[in-house]
């Protein structure tokens, strides 16, 4: 096992994509145009985010044995991710999610677990997460895992998604939560300064029109969007998360994490998220470290 700088802990699913004029209304069928399957889940989208961006990442996750995880395999150690923390899982098939992509780029999942639901946290695993600089999880494997990770992280980054009721046994151990408007309202309320009582930190991801930083005792940090034209939103939240868990553990061990490290980290977090919906797919669509760069300079510097 290779020492790793960040360490996610999350689910891989294989994507069957269907493009559609419209996302279907209850009760509603649509045609779509021509399927098209590739690598996908959240924990893997941002387990390659976080090494294009330039981290040493491995990932803690389940995938079945059979074709859809030699798949999810294939893509992982091609973009530089850590597989050795990874279990095969002889019961259950590897995760699948169903993605429709309308004309404006807007999708709808639905997400069977399969093997993500037998992922837990021991050995080699339970050990990398205790070293890793910035350990990054979200809420599509089983709660129980999350809640350990959290308990065993030095810095542990929670994506809040999909959205849902978090204890406060699970918050009191998160260093940073990533939540969009819907998940923010969730978990602190309408108002989303009331995460603060929960969280000493937290980042909610505004979609094209940028994210705001809150912070105990600080005053919220806005940074607006990167205007583009959208084709694709899958994966762009998952780009976000990867590339500021590496951006973060780019930061000195031996140095704690200030505002001012926050708010660049989400600044190039929010450049890839706009160079990801300027792409079709979920892997496919995660920017290189490169080209995340050369955007920043052209949008910050």
């Amino acid at each position: 096992m290779v020492e790793s700088d960040v360490v996610v802990v999350g689910s891989a699913n294989v994507d069957l994509v269907l493009p559609v004029q419209r996302i279907p209304r209850p009760g509603e069928t649509v045609l779509a145009g021509a399927m098209t399957r590739g690598p996908g889940g959240k924990g893997a989208n941002q387990a390659v985010a976080s090494a294009r961006a330039g981290a040493r990442t491995a990932i803690v996750a389940s995938l079945g044995v059979d074709d859809a995880g030699d798949v999810l395999r294939d893509a992982l150690s091609e973009s530089g991710v850590d597989l050795s923390l990874v279990a095969s899982s002889s019961g259950c098939p590897t995760g699948t999610a169903i993605i429709t992509v309308d004309e404006s780029g807007e999708n709808s999942i639905v997400v069977a677990p399969g093997a993500n639901g037998e992922l837990t946290l021991s050995g080699d695993a339970a050990r990398a997460v205790g070293r890793a600089k910035i350990v990054l999880s979200q809420l599509e494997i089983p709660f129980g895992t999350v809640q350990e990770a959290a308990a065993t992280s030095s810095y542990f980054i929670l994506n809040a998604a999909p959205a849902a009721e978090l204890p406060d046994a699970l918050l009191a151990d998160v260093d940073l939560l990533v939540v969009n408007e819907t998940e923010a309202e969730l978990i602190g309320g309408a108002d989303r300064v009331a995460l603060l009582e929960r969280v000493p930190a937290a980042v909610v991801t505004l979609g094209g029109a940028g994210a705001v930083i809150l912070t105990r005792g600080d005053d919220e940090t806005v940074v607006p969007g990167v205007p583009v034209d959208v084709v694709d939103t899958t994966a762009a939240g998952d780009t976000f998360c990867g590339v500021l868990a590496a951006t973060l553990s780019a930061v000195s061990a031996t140095d704690a994490i200030t505002a001012r490290d926050l708010t660049n980290a989400v600044r190039r977090a929010n450049v890839a998220a706009s160079l990801s919906v300027q792409a079709a797919g979920a892997i496919s669509s995660v920017p290189h470290g490169d080209a995340i760069d050369a955007r920043y300079a052209e949008v910050y510097l």
